[in-house]
């Protein structure tokens, strides 16, 4: 109840925010969001960071001098489904280009059905290595999240016994396997791995095996609501003295869900937090706050990552002079423009950024390491 009740304050608040943009808007851009599903918990911060987005891109002169109006999906279904939703924007409403904030299993539903016809801007975390005409990355990817991150928690925390513990699909098994060579380099080993379906909602068994395998560490790649519910079992089970936990994709929201009581010794990294201290930052959020109000769903990298890939679409179109994805591949390398992450440069479809590690012990956010400019290994040769 309080999820649907979330997102219909959302759609409001969508809808009023909505109204101030313009009617006659020339330019359609489709806005892949999770509104149902494990991300569900992420889809009305990423409405609301978009429809931010599209209101300045439009106040300082639209995309190649058309406004821009966006419409909407919801991708939190299985990729097959999502595909054919996204399809309906485009062949039926008319979208010529979209900016998504969903699963990597969508996301390759998505690049087999636009066939490099449509420009496509992906923007969560995700494993690396996606290349196809007409994508661009601005995620973080496994490096980026993890390389500066594992030998800073090891000698910090004195860790070097790590279970790994995630969704079955491709972003979990993917990071992990990246992950493993960090471990190793900061001399650590992996003493366990597994993955659970997304419909697996009770980790007794899990929890019972992270504790038998002595891990000091463990890295999470569950999504949403099952992040929420691992890492509640967790804190219930003492796991909390016995390890660390570090995810990947645990943001303000999945905190939030997780408690102040039970998140003790939980690290997260990321190229956002709500929390970091930055001009950049703070302007957002001052931007953020004064259009959805103070109930608004809370600010958070997988939310503000739709912001950013708006604002790289805009950027790119305007470089190239066209949406036409050759135009746009030839002009994609060296493309820079301004998010709250700071200034970022487009180098090989993704994006160096810099990558926060924060504590979320009591609750909320502290910021205890950055590590400035952090290049992706995963980037694309062109």
């Amino acid at each position: 109840m309080m999820k649907k009740t979330a997102t219909l304050l959302s759609s409001v608040v969508l809808t009023m925010a909505l109204g101030t943009m313009s009617v006659s808007a020339d330019t359609k851009i489709g806005v892949l969001v999770p509104d149902s599903g494990p991300a569900g918990l992420f889809g009305p911060s990423t409405r609301n960071s978009a429809v931010l987005a599209a209101k300045q891109i439009n106040a300082n002169g639209g995309i190649n001098g058309e406004q821009i109006e966006l419409v909407f999906a919801d991708v939190g279904v299985p990729p097959a489904e999502a595909a054919q939703a996204a399809l309906r924007l485009w062949k039926g409403q008319g979208a010529e280009a979209f900016v998504g904030m969903h699963d990597s299993a969508v996301r390759e539903a998505l690049i087999g059905r636009f066939n490099g016809e449509v420009p496509y801007v992906y923007t969560p975390v995700y494993e690396g290595n996606s290349c196809a005409d007409g994508l661009y990355i601005t995620g973080e990817t496994p490096s980026q999240q993890l390389e500066p991150v594992i030998p800073f928690l090891a000698e910090k925390e004195g860790v070097s016994k790590w279970y790994l513990i995630g969704h079955d699909y491709n972003w979990p098994r993917d990071t992990n396997a990246l992950a493993k060579g960090f471990i190793a380099d900061a001399g650590g080993e992996v003493v366990g791995e597994e993955y659970v379906p997304f419909t697996v909602g009770e980790f007794d068994s899990s929890l019972q095996r992270i504790k038998e395998s002595g891990a000091d560490a463990v890295l999470v790649t569950l999504v949403g609501g099952g992040s929420v519910g691992f890492n509640v079992s967790f804190a219930g089970f003492g796991l909390d003295d016995q390890a660390i936990r570090l995810g990947t994709l645990i943001e303000e929201n999945t905190l939030a869900g997780i408690g102040a009581d039970n998140a003790n010794r939980l690290y997260s990294s990321s190229g956002y937090f709500s929390s970091i201290e930055t001009d950049a930052a703070a302007s957002f959020a001052a931007d953020y706050s004064a259009a959805f109000g103070s109930d608004a769903p809370a600010l958070n990298g997988l939310g503000q990552s739709a912001y950013e890939g708006l604002m790289l679409l805009a950027a790119l179109t305007n470089k190239a002079g066209s949406l036409d994805v050759a135009a746009m591949d030839a002009a994609a390398e060296g493309t820079t423009w301004s998010t709250p992450r700071g200034d970022n440069t487009l180098m090989g479809r993704h994006m160096a950024q810099t990558i926060y590690l924060a504590d979320g012990s009591g609750g909320a956010f502290n910021v205890v390491a950055s590590f400035d400019n952090v290049p992706s290994s995963e980037a694309c040769s062109n």
